[in-house]
């Protein structure tokens, strides 16, 4: 008799890997200082919009510093928040200290608790940020290794947040520029504050939009642990 080929043996049932544990990720100060800040960052970029319609320029035409494809542009009026010039800045100023206090909070629970080393950027996280930005090119196949954040996330938050320090620093030489004259000169004066107070809104759309993108195209799971604070997802997460 002859022995019975492989082929004729049962193929044992192949049992799929076990779910990802729930894990908590976000703490309800992170949550609730993310959403606020949301929602007042898109306020503040709209009345800035009605600001900036009032003078739709940056010094004089044709200097050699304040370059902006944006100057003499009309908005959209369903950008702009306020109506007119007055509008604008009192939408602008009342929304202005709910976010800094919602930024001071955040800042505040990042100390406490720790977790600014995993959110910050360090040299040493370069290679993997380009790990990463490989696999986002589709030049590497594995996704890296990653904890809460990875690499990239970690520089475009890092970045954000000093981009924040620097809107708040560049609002405040042009919200007084007489009484606080020395931190306007640090920025050049009065029109190169506004400048760059300018550009920081647009770094600010570009950074909204990528974000919200990123989530839903590489880990919507991370949308609902913002919002319930528990995450199951793709990728490993830690309290």
């Amino acid at each position: 008799m002859t022995a019975p080929s492989n082929a004729a043996r049962p193929v044992p049932p192949v049992s799929p890997a076990p779910p990802r544990p729930v894990v908590k990720r976000h703490h309800w100060i992170v949550r609730a200082t993310h959403w606020a800040t949301f929602v007042l960052l898109l306020g503040m970029i709209a009345s800035g919009l009605q600001i900036y319609e009032a003078y739709a320029r940056f010094g004089d035409r044709g200097g050699p510093f304040y370059v902006s494809p944006f100057d003499a542009v009309a908005f959209p009026r369903w950008s702009r928040l306020g109506g007119w010039l007055a509008g604008g800045l009192n939408w602008h100023f009342a929304l202005m200290w709910p976010l800094i206090a919602a930024g001071f909070a955040y800042f505040c629970y990042l100390a406490y608790s720790g977790e600014w080393r995993s959110l910050l950027f360090r040299p040493r996280d370069f290679r993997g940020a380009i790990e990463m930005q490989k696999y986002y090119l589709r030049l590497r196949k594995d996704h890296p290794p990653q904890g809460k954040h990875n690499p990239l996330q970690k520089l475009a938050y890092t970045l954000i947040i000093l981009l924040g320090v620097l809107s708040v620093l560049t609002g405040f030489a042009v919200y007084k520029p007489t009484q606080l004259s020395w931190l306007t000169a640090l920025f050049g004066g009065f029109q190169a504050a506004r400048y760059w107070h300018f550009w920081a809104v647009w770094i600010f759309v570009v950074f909204l939009i990528a974000h919200v993108v990123l989530v839903f195209v590489v880990d919507p799971a991370s949308l609902r642990a913002m919002i319930t604070g528990w995450y199951r997802g793709r990728f490993p997460s830690h309290d």
